[in-house]
């Protein structure tokens, strides 16, 4: 074990007291408190961002594929200092997602206000184009309906004319229906529910632009435009295509490419106007195990096109490093008076309030009797169901696993369980998800408890398995068990930003013993284009568990290292 937690033994005493505090403390915030930025400007994996301005606030929603709640609501009033504030979709249509579909569910949205409505659209590569609306996004969203079905009809982006049609351009997704590198249109009614005219294409760019995708179009100066990522993701870039009419022809130009930058496919987000007309592009950048983290891009309008972050030749831009925070600069130059809003992503839970913090997401479709906040004080209390109804399944095929994404790019992860609860056959614990996964759990052995380490492994068959490990016996009385997670740094300087490839461990404590590190291989990495996320679970490993037993967690804490 080569994580920070144990390169000094002197400071075990002082650690252990680290475990046992509860903080919410910053865990990133690139507002420097002087009215500028560094990017990135969110730490956290919000892939394939949209965002739009009404009023003086700005919306963003993200892809959300598989994990649900999904499509989340992020409000900022600068553009830099984000907050989740709700979710657009409670469950994803479809029985079978009743257990987990990595790869599938919500891809690629675009977010729209328009008469009142804010309106997300957004594809499922399976199923097809949907829609979900409401007049306060803060408030309950309606059930989405299906605008279009289809295989491989993704990310749609809808686009009012000036006759009053209703259309939506979209991309093909090649795993579906077999080709991309295609931008797609069809018409919808006027109220943007149902498509009225065939799909077709719309923009070939095999030639120029290979890896079109992720559309979104807007008007300016009497042009439409339509702003596309191609290339790929992590070594992509950001193309604009304008035209006087939404059917084309298109004139075409690269306006933002990586260059001289650390910023590896600056490409896939939402162009935004601030209320002074100023403009700028949200983006994502590819970081690996950390998923697409959030950069921000001032945007100059030069010979009608759009360049982003800083114009170095032939108006395409590269990323920029800092700069101004929108909206928040006085006339003297200093920072604009008002709220703080810096760091307001939270990952640190305590289980005090009556419903769940909106940093959970489950893994799949959920059900209210997952879990509990009122059965016990300050605990969260999850229910040891096998919603797969598999024997033996593992938790790959289980929708009630709890993650939350990575909010920085060192951190330490804590959570306190009472296993009294459990039954047999069933375990509870805390987890790494990714391309793999590995966990550590109790679980309930004949009179007492055995804590275990499992890793999953791709078999023969290419199906996920679990590989486990007993690491200690326990007696039943045992009422309280702290499981740890930490990534630390051991490569300064190996990446941009000084974040390296850290290392990764896991330990657990039982209390007034010392802290336990527990040897693995694992190590965390993305997987179909979502990022790795720290967990925790409650199980059965019986095919029928309606009537199940529990565990209680407590003080789940993450702290930056």
């Amino acid at each position: 074990m080569q994580g920070s937690l144990f390169r000094n033994k002197g400071k075990a005493r002082e650690k252990r007291q680290e475990m046992e505090e509860h903080s919410t403390e910053t865990l990133w915030t690139s507002d420097r408190g002087d009215g500028t930025y560094t990017n990135p400007i969110v730490f956290a994996d919000f892939s394939d961002p949209d965002v739009i301005r009404v009023g003086d606030t700005y919306y963003m929603t993200a892809s959300s594929f598989n994990y649900t709640p999904g499509l989340p609501i992020l409000i900022s009033r600068d553009l830099v200092n984000w907050r989740l504030v709700n979710y657009a979709l409670e469950n994803l249509p479809g029985e079978r997602f009743r257990i987990p579909r990595p790869s599938e569910g919500v891809w690629a949205p675009a977010i729209r206000y328009e008469k009142g409505w804010f309106r997300i659209y957004y594809g499922m590569p399976d199923e097809g184009i949907y829609m979900v609306r409401t007049r306060d996004p803060l408030g309950k969203w309606e059930e989405p309906v299906c605008v279009l079905p289809g295989k491989g009809l993704i990310d749609p982006c809808p686009y009012r004319a000036a006759d009053g049609r209703y259309y939506i351009v979209h991309g093909y997704a090649k795993s579906r229906i077999g080709f991309k590198s295609h931008l797609g249109l069809f018409e919808m009614n006027a109220d943007g529910t149902k498509a009225i005219s065939e799909d077709h294409i719309l923009y070939d760019g095999l030639a120029t632009q290979p890896t079109i995708e992720g559309p979104k179009v807007y008007e300016r100066g009497g042009y439409i435009y339509i702003l596309a990522p191609a290339g790929g993701v992590k070594t992509g870039w950001q193309t604009a295509l304008r035209s006087r009419d939404i059917h084309g022809p298109f004139e075409e130009k690269i306006v933002m490419e990586q260059k001289d930058s650390p910023i590896n496919g600056p490409h896939q987000g939402g162009l935004v106007d601030t209320p002074e007309g100023a403009s700028y592009f949200l983006h994502f950048q590819d970081r690996g195990l950390y998923g697409r983290i959030l950069h921000l891009q001032p945007v100059q309008w030069l010979e009608d096109w759009p360049v982003m972050g800083e114009n170095i030749r032939d108006l395409c831009g590269q990323p920029v490093m800092s700069g101004r925070i929108p909206g928040r600069q006085a006339a003297d130059g200093s920072a604009a008076d008002g709220p703080d809003l810096r760091g307001v992503l939270t990952a640190s839970d305590d289980f005090a309030g009556e419903t769940l913090s909106l940093q959970w997401q489950w893994t799949g479709n959920h059900q209210g009797d997952f879990y509990s906040l009122t059965e016990r004080e300050g605990a969260l209390r999850l229910f040891a169901q096998n919603p797969s109804e598999e024997e033996g399944a593992p938790l790959w095929r289980q929708s009630n696993v709890l993650t939350q994404k990575l909010l920085c790019p060192y951190l330490r992860a804590t959570v306190h369980m009472d296993p009294s609860g459990l039954r047999t056959q069933e375990r509870a614990g805390m987890i790494m998800m990714g391309g793999k996964y590995a966990y550590l759990a109790v679980r309930r052995s004949g009179e007492g408890f055995e804590i275990l380490l499992a890793e999953a492994f791709e078999d023969a068959d290419g199906q996920i398995r679990e590989r486990e490990k007993v690491l200690a016996q326990l007696p039943g009385t045992v009422t309280d068990v702290i499981f740890g997670m930490e990534l630390a740094d051991t490569e300064p300087e190996a990446l941009p930003y000084g974040y390296g490839k850290p290392s990764f461990g896991m330990f657990y404590q039982l209390p007034g013993q010392p802290v336990m590190p527990v040897e693995t291989t694992f190590f965390p990495s993305d997987h179909t284009w979502v990022g790795a996320k720290p967990g925790i679970f409650a199980c059965s490993e019986a095919a029928d568990a309606e009537d199940c037993g529990y565990a209680d967690l407590r003080a789940f804490t993450v702290r930056r290292i």
